[in-house]
């Protein structure tokens, strides 16, 4: 593996390390806190976007490293192939001398052979005259000037036989130094070919060197483009798995809450017209793909009850730090239609300015969780235990109740945060909490100023009849 991914990934693991240390900083403060009579609510939350920065930056560094090993690479493989180029031009020229030196050894091994030739005739030149000399001093006839003439023939072709000899040793001498230089000379080539062979070796190894630090390089920036496009979804998963103090939540909650208010008016005995009107604090919450405000009944107008009331009018409407927006239509739970919820659009949200709260994907990931009473203004950390018989619920362990602000009393319609603050569910009574996994509705109701056609008698009766259904523990 490359040094650089490397870096990139222990830079990235201290970083992790670092974010998760913090929680265990914000818990002691938060318990140091709570110690203070005139406790001050802080937020106290991690920067994930600094960390993200900081990945950012030391990716750039390690992009920044592998850009200077790329340059000092190329720049060594320039090098190189300017060292082949020579060594090439070097063998050439010695190729050329030693061309040049095989010329000069094949004229002189042709002046070599004419001597011979030349120094052989001579010697049978010698010999027939000495075989005349011989013969003409033994013939009383010969003149003495003849013979003079002969040994002066004599003397003459023996010094050129001399000089014959003479010339033939030095040719035979500079014959061997041309083949002495020709051997040197076929040594220095063998050595520079030698060398430009290892010159271009060096260089192909260097350019595939340079080839696989391109590759690692694409790697790496593939790697930093990936670690980019996720350090979002790394942001989210740390938030989701930092465990939030109650305090932190129950801030989040106070500055988030929206009002409820919802009004319902039916004719009366004596053809007045009498009504009811309820008001209460929720949160707009999102399973990912709609958005709604959760509530539960008891915190409407409407009364499950047999028989229902037949209401003639619904009107309400949702408010959040003076923004306000009309409420369409109610809904009532598949499974428990004491939670009810109303539907908001994503251009209602963005009117409202309220945060929208996710729905908890891992409800048992803590098994302790924060209540917040919307209504009473009180909060505290209490623990739920799993029930077998009711797995859409949970069981408030009443063992573990820990008030931290107003008088800690858990009841129906309480809200309930997991530690990472997400919504978890709903108080349906005392003892149990709805968890909130979808938003089936078993029935609707739309909002007008006549609505008796939706027969809502019937619909609540229905519905009631549903309720005392349920087992006791639940109802």
């Amino acid at each position: 593996m490359n040094r650089s991914i490397l870096i990139v990934i222990c830079d990235f693991l201290l970083i992790s390390l670092l974010m998760f240390s913090s929680t265990d900083i914000n818990k002691v403060s938060d318990e140091v806190a709570s110690q203070n009579v005139n406790l001050k609510m802080e937020v106290s939350t991690n920067s994930v976007e600094s960390g993200g920065k900081d990945l950012a930056a030391v990716m750039q560094l390690a992009l920044n490293e592998e850009r200077k090993s790329r340059e000092q690479l190329l720049g060594e493989l320039t090098q190189a192939r300017t060292a082949a180029s020579e060594r090439e031009r070097q063998a050439q020229t010695l190729q050329q001398q030693l061309e040049s030196r095989e010329q000069q050894a094949q004229q002189l091994q042709q002046q070599q052979s004419a001597l011979q030739q030349q120094f052989a005739a001579a010697q049978t030149n010698i010999q027939n005259l000495n075989q005349q000399l011989q013969s003409t001093s033994g013939e009383a006839s010969l003149s003495k000037e003849r013979l003079a003439q002969t040994e002066a023939e004599a003397r003459r072709q023996a010094e050129e036989a001399a000089a014959l000899q003479k010339r033939l040793a030095e040719l035979s001498r500079s014959n061997q130094m041309v083949l002495n230089e020709k051997q040197q000379l076929a040594s220095q080539l063998q050595l520079a070919e030698v060398e430009r062979r290892h010159a271009t070796e060096q260089a192909a190894a260097m350019q595939e060197q340079v080839k696989i630090e391109r590759e690692e390089k694409a790697k790496l920036a593939e790697g930093v483009k990936v670690l980019a496009s996720k350090s979002g979804q790394l942001a989210q998963e740390i938030r989701e798995n930092r465990a939030l103090a109650p305090n932190t939540i129950f801030n989040s909650f106070v500055s988030n809450r929206v009002e409820a208010r919802i009004n319902a008016t039916r004719s009366g005995f004596f053809g007045n017209e009498t009504g009811r009107q309820k008001e209460t604090q929720t949160v707009l919450v999102s399973d990912g793909t709609n958005t709604f405000a959760l509530c539960h009944v008891q915190d409407t107008p409407l009364t499950l009850f047999s028989p229902g009331t037949d209401w003639e009018s619904l009107t309400g409407a949702l408010n959040h730090k003076g923004k306000q927006i009309p409420i369409c239509s109610l809904s009532f739970n598949f499974r428990d239609p004491r939670v009810v919820w109303v539907p908001v659009t994503d251009a209602e949200v963005q009117a409202l300015g309220s945060q929208v709260y996710r729905t908890s994907a891992d409800p048992f990931k803590f098994q302790d969780a924060v209540l917040v009473g919307a209504n009473e203004g009180y909060y505290g950390e209490c623990r739920f235990q799993i029930d077998l018989t009711t797995p859409d619920y949970v069981k408030l362990d009443n063992s573990f109740l820990k008030g931290l602000f107003g008088k800690f009393n858990p009841s129906r319609g309480d809200l309930v945060f997991s530690k990472t603050g997400e919504l978890l569910g709903i108080m349906v009574n005392g003892n149990y909490c709805m968890m909130i996994r979808n938003f089936d509705a078993g029935a609707t109701l739309r909002f007008g100023n006549d609505v008796r056609a939706q027969r809502t008698g019937e619909v609540l009766s229905a519905l009631y009849g549903q309720v005392i259904q349920m087992p006791m523990k639940l109802q």
